[in-house]
């Protein structure tokens, strides 16, 4: 056995004996993964873990005349599953405008379509019958020979048609009557995968999406004066940009300065793309889990980059298209440059790791592979959150291909946090606590449901559920590992998912076993159980020089013990203890220091520290 076999079974014999130290309640379709060795106790994929893949082809053409999107594709699908498919589902994204499909989101009666049209289905060149569907699965059974055995590659192709939402902006639609964002545009296969088997869940406006990390070629025509932004690396630059365009996309890629690619003069001159009537932009992207493109005729374009991984000096472009009347977005290729650098070297601290991240003027707040569609705002801390939040993205669910569906905490936390983290980063004025009210007043009620409650099942707690709650479990063992230790174990993490598709076990057990901490004290407490934190001064003493500063936990949950002392003399002082003050299940800790000092007042609480009754927090001597 060499050292790094020795170290290696020395952290997975830890990670076993710290999951065993306390069990965490699993799910029968989740414990029934460990016993088929597709995920293991230590946190990272088991030996007999597998995800299917597929690869597109996508030849699409928009046209804003008419809102027509149709397009055709070919997959080359591969079961790498140990079970053979007799069934393969697809998702339908669009048809959340379908008359007839279930949606909790409001759609405007002229949005309402006929969904998305699907012709010349063949698979292996065998033209296939179709189901009738209303809503966003199309699942099609596979009889006999057609079913797909155990490492077993399909080829499948088909043509597409709908029409985009002019009016309803959810996600994707028209911007403007010259701009678009176009997302769930083209038919996929849905994720079969060790813990559910196909993936049938609606998609119904509100939870977001599980989809295969898949390789994309992916061709968009549209009319000549138009220009794309996309997912994945533009492959064609030449064929569809003039020269002098061309080379400024190539100086932005290379320099820390802001390029403006397009300008308002330029979009006047109208110069820019081939005087062609239509134009092809031919874009590539690998191992990723979705394909978005957004087109306008008249949006300037602004774009940087970052060194992202200073080891391979490997660069990110950061691109920000934008209607030249909405002022806020001159600042935000600042903001996301920013972004993509603090997320890069401190908080997660892992390089960046596409190519390049655009930033569309949209109608939405909403994230994508390599693409993030925001609307305008005029706060500038608010514009500066929105920037970071949706970047934040990239790592989660993006690179780490979770569930948002059922999961969305597993994302959404993880922004709300990088939100937290990185906004006062861009500006030191900024005091992000977005989250926080919210669950401050439903935290102990009937509709404060524990996080791990799947996101599918959630209506009223939804939000707080997804963001903040999450975001301050996080937050918390951040501050009690400290930044070195925590960061090795969301290393770990990282390092053994990215790429897959990590459960929250998988999340709980890698942070355990990276830390080398038991940590099940408090993921049952803030993530599994009810309850609420509530915290509260029960006594200030002084005797001599000691100063004795008792907080009681009303609650269950456990939280940071925040104190600012004021003294007579008009001085202050602040205490802190994290989480693990309340590790042994203990009701009442102690703040204890020495001052000559007499105490005026004691003020308990910060930011980001959940209290659901604030009436004992504070103590006049």
């Amino acid at each position: 056995m060499n050292k790094v076999q020795g170290i290696l079974s020395g952290l997975l014999l830890a990670g076993w004996q710290l999951v065993s130290a306390q069990a965490l309640y699993m799910p029968l379709n989740i414990s029934r993964a460990y016993e088929q060795n597709t995920r293991s106790a230590n946190g990272a994929p088991g030996p007999r873990y597998w995800q299917n893949k597929a690869a597109y082809d996508i030849q699409v053409s928009f046209d804003p005349a008419t809102n027509k999107v149709s397009g055709t594709e070919s997959i080359v699908y591969t079961n790498n599953s140990p079970d053979t498919l007799r069934e393969i589902n697809f998702k339908l994204f669009s048809n959340l405008f379908q008359h007839g499909a279930v949606r909790y989101m409001p759609v405007t009666a002229g949005d309402l379509t006929k969904g998305v049209d699907i012709r010349n289905f063949k698979l292996n060149g065998t033209e296939m019958r179709l189901p009738s569907v209303t809503g966003t699965n199309m699942p099609l059974g596979l009889s006999g020979n057609a079913a797909i055995r155990p490492g077993e590659q399909v080829n499948i192709s088909l043509s597409f048609s709908y029409t985009l939402n002019e009016n309803t902006h959810i996600r994707t639609g028209a911007v403007d009557s010259g701009a678009y964002f176009i997302a769930y545009f083209f038919p996929r296969i849905a994720v079969y995968d060790d813990l559910h088997g196909w993936d049938k869940i609606p998609y119904t406006g509100v939870q977001e999406f599980y989809n295969d990390f898949s390789d994309f070629r992916v061709a968009i025509t549209v009319p000549g004066n138009y220009q794309v932004w996309a997912t994945g690396d533009l492959k064609n630059t030449a064929d569809v940009y003039n020269s002098k365009y061309a080379e400024r996309i190539a100086l932005a890629e290379k320099s820390d300065k802001v390029t403006d690619i397009i300008s308002e003069e330029d979009i006047r001159e109208g110069n820019i793309s081939k005087k062609n009537a239509w134009n092809t932009w031919r874009f590539e992207a690998d191992n990723v889990t979705d394909f978005a493109f957004a087109t306008s005729n008249h949006y300037q374009w602004r774009a940087t980059s970052v060194e992202a991984d200073h080891s391979t000096k490997r660069r990110t472009r950061v691109d920000v298209a934008f209607n030249a009347a909405h002022a806020d977005f001159y600042d935000v290729v600042d903001y996301a440059r920013i972004t993509v650098d603090q997320m890069s070297h401190h908080f997660p601290k892992w390089p960046f790791p596409y190519p390049h991240i655009t930033v569309f003027d949209g109608l939405d707040q909403m994230e994508y592979p390599m693409m993030v569609n925001d609307n305008p705002l005029t706060n500038k801390a608010a514009a500066i959150e929105l920037t970071d939040h949706e970047i934040f993205h990239t790592m989660f669910p993006f690179y780490m291909g979770t569930n948002e569906t059922q999961y969305a905490w597993m994302d959404e936390g993880w922004a709300t946090i990088g939100e937290w983290i990185i906004s006062p980063m861009i500006d030191s004025t900024i005091i992000d606590d977005y989250g926080m009210q919210p669950y401050n007043l439903m935290a102990g009620r009937g509709q404060d449901l524990p996080v791990v409650t799947p996101s599918n099942q959630l209506t009223d707690a939804y939000m707080v559920n997804s963001y903040p709650k999450p975001a301050l479990g996080y937050l918390y063992v951040k501050d009690m590992l400290g930044d070195s230790l925590f960061l090795k174990a969301l290393h770990y993490y990282i390092a053994q998912w990215h790429g897959k598709h990590p459960q929250p076990y998988d999340f709980f057990n890698c942070m355990n076993t990276g830390s080398g901490r038991n940590l099940n004290w408090f993921w049952k407490s803030w993530f599994f159980d009810n309850g609420y934190p509530d915290l509260g001064i029960k006594a200030v003493t002084e005797k001599g020089q000691q100063r004795d500063i008792e907080i009681i936990s009303k609650g269950t949950k456990p939280v940071p013990v925040d104190v600012r002392v004021e003294f007579t003399d008009g001085t202050e002082r602040t205490l802190h203890q994290s989480i693990a003050c309340w590790e042994k299940g203990n009701k009442t800790t102690t703040l204890s220091f020495t001052s000559p000092k007499k105490i005026r007042k004691v003020t308990l609480g910060s930011t980001w520290v959940a209290d659901v009754n604030k009436n004992d927090n504070v103590k006049v001597m």
